[in-house]
């Protein structure tokens, strides 16, 4: 497996990684095994989430006996860096392990969740702080959004970076892909499959692959998607005219119901929906664990009942989304899986 340089970091990371939120579908011993297999193969830099639910605890059953041979990505959505410390710690028992490779702030995209975190008593004071007592190697951002994200990246605070990016949502690649290179940031892409809605992991792969500066973390949930991945990464990354075609075709297809979930909708909405819940929820049906989708969506639907179709979701949009129609989908779909 080749191996690159995740900017000043000087970590040596596989070509690609593994995402943590699908190993919390299958049985515990599966997805371990799933992890095991993907180290097998030569991937070493994991990703995952004090939020994702069991994800944290099997890769630290995974990982056991072998931590030296695995750079591992964790992160918080704290804002305050005495929550940020109780969730460190958790992580650190979760994974077996008393250092973190590389410690995110997961979902900044908002101009106040930003300014809370930089802030005084914020999670990137408690982060720095953690980092001077060996529990951190290095600081990450993650955001949906990319002008919260440009802002982090100008401040050099953090060395490594999470950020949406594939074919289809391909924003980064004007500003933030050389941004990133410029000031020698490392750059991790989610979701590299849309979550989902890419299904050619050969256009995909090959797609991200052309950035030598990016490393694509799709989330797996089976052996056999690790082996689709790599046959790609260890062959040929050429783009021909046939793949340049299909992801024309598939950007048209998609491009103006795809949305990048950076929130801009959600507080202008009179009737408190959570728009981007209702509006990805056949998404997120197929992610995550059908028990915490329940917790989650609990009464979501009812809620979305109440939008009145007065456009200001659609206003706020930076995408142009035609977002009251996809309200009416998401809200079917939710109407059926919980009847």
């Amino acid at each position: 497996m080749k191996k690159i340089r995740l900017g000043r970091t000087n970590l040596k990371v596989s070509r690609v990684g593994i995402g943590g939120i699908p190993i919390q579908r299958p049985s515990e011993k599966e997805a371990i095994e799933v992890i095991q297999h993907a180290l097998d193969s030569g991937i070493n830099l994991i990703d995952t989430s004090i939020g994702y639910g069991e994800s944290e605890v099997r890769i630290g059953k995974a990982i056991a006996g072998r931590r030296d041979d695995v750079i591992v990505i964790t992160r918080t959505g704290a804002t305050n860096g005495h929550k940020m410390k109780e969730h460190l710690e958790k992580s650190m028992k979760q994974l077996q392990t008393d250092f973190i490779d590389i410690y995110e702030m997961h979902n900044i995209s908002t101009a106040e969740r930003y300014n809370e975190v930089i802030g005084e008593g914020g999670s990137l004071e408690a982060m720095q702080e953690a980092k001077e007592q060996g529990k951190i190697g290095f600081l990450g951002f993650t955001s949906h959004c990319m002008e919260t994200m440009l802002k982090a990246v100008n401040s050099e605070a953090f060395d490594v970076i999470l950020f949406p990016f594939n074919f289809v949502n391909n924003d980064a690649e004007e500003k933030l892909v050389p941004l990133t290179k410029k000031l020698d940031i490392g750059f991790t892409a989610m979701k590299p499959f849309a979550g989902g809605r890419l299904n050619d992991a050969n256009l995909v792969m090959k797609y991200l692959l052309q950035f030598d500066n990016v490393i694509p973390v799709p989330g797996v949930e089976k052996k056999e998607e690790i082996d689709q991945i790599l046959e790609v990464v260890n062959g040929s990354w050429g783009l021909t005219e046939q793949d340049e075609q299909k992801m024309v075709e598939t950007r048209k297809e998609l491009g103006t119901k795809f949305c990048q979930w950076c929130g801009y909708c959600k507080p202008e909405c009179p009737e408190e929906i959570d728009i981007p819940m209702v509006i990805n929820a056949e998404l997120m049906w197929n992610l995550w664990p059908k028990e915490q989708l329940i917790d989650w969506y609990n009464g979501k639907a009812e809620i979305a009942q109440n939008c009145i179709e007065c456009g200001a979701c659609e206003e706020a949009c930076p995408y142009n989304l035609p977002i009251r129609e996809m309200l009416v989908v998401g809200r079917e779909f939710l109407e059926v899986r919980f009847k």
